[in-house]
């Protein structure tokens, strides 16, 4: 279980997190929803521990991280996959070294368990046998399930999506959309997606939360979203839905 408690965060006059409260439940796909600058990323570093809040306690299964010491927040991590907005492949390393890259820093593996294991999460993000190709050849949509791959590689019980469809076109989307439900059943990890895709809510959230003022301001399923006659929720659903047509 992940709980944020009356979590703040500012960035000198700008107040991003104004005492956010959000449980996480274990195994659940968990999609949030805002507008930009409304927290969502930047709450999402917190739960990973790459942001301290200013006030607040960030617990992972019953641990606070916010007084723990870089090492101690290090060993967290590990139980984390992280999936970056622009995929964040180093265009320097080969495919299978991007997305060995942990195992080989974290676990000390050989070379050929490395490969073993690279080729086993290249299958399984629908993308086998381009081991050696350079990220520089690859889509937009093959970046995003080669950095999937590497998020994934290390096994861990939680994975972090930001903005996991930005930048690709619909059809690219909804394939991004349908790998993370696939992976979500396959492995029986935690997902937590922050997404501007009312789409993506559609497609792969159990529950979902929308950020507001810097604050948790709806959670629920997505038929109470659809439903609720709340005008910031309607009309927040309104704009994103003209976005995801006009593209």
């Amino acid at each position: 279980m992940i709980e944020l408690k009356n979590v703040y965060k500012s960035f000198g006059d700008k107040n991003v997190l104004n005492g956010v409260n959000l449980t996480i439940n274990k195994g659940e796909t968990l999609v949030i929803i805002g507008k930009s600058g409304c927290g969502k990323s930047v709450m999402l570093k917190h739960i990973i521990g790459l942001m301290k809040p200013d006030k607040g306690e960030v617990i992972i299964e019953g641990q606070n991280i916010v007084n723990l010491s870089r090492k101690e927040v290090y060993t967290v991590r590990k139980k984390f996959g992280f999936l970056f907005q622009g995929a964040a492949l180093f265009d320097s390393m080969s495919v299978e070294e991007n997305v060995g890259l942990g195992l080989r820093e974290n676990r000390r593996l050989k070379d050929k368990e490395i490969s073993r294991i690279v080729a086993e999460k290249l299958e399984l993000v629908g993308l086998p046998g381009i081991q050696n190709m350079s990220p520089s050849d690859l889509s937009g949509g093959m970046k995003k399930r080669v950095s999937l791959a590497r998020a994934i590689a290390d096994e861990p019980e939680y994975i972090l999506y930001d903005e996991p469809t930005t930048g690709l076109d619909p059809v690219m989307s909804d394939n991004i959309d349908e790998l993370i439900r696939d992976l979500a059943d396959k492995l029986k990890v935690t997902s937590i997606i922050v997404t501007h895709d009312i789409f993506s809510v559609i497609e792969v959230a159990q529950r979902v939360v929308m950020m507001e003022g810097g604050v948790v301001y709806f959670s629920g399923t997505p038929k109470e979203l659809f439903d609720s006659d709340d005008t910031k929720i309607t009309e927040f659903l309104r704009r994103t839905n003209k976005t995801r047509n006009n593209n």
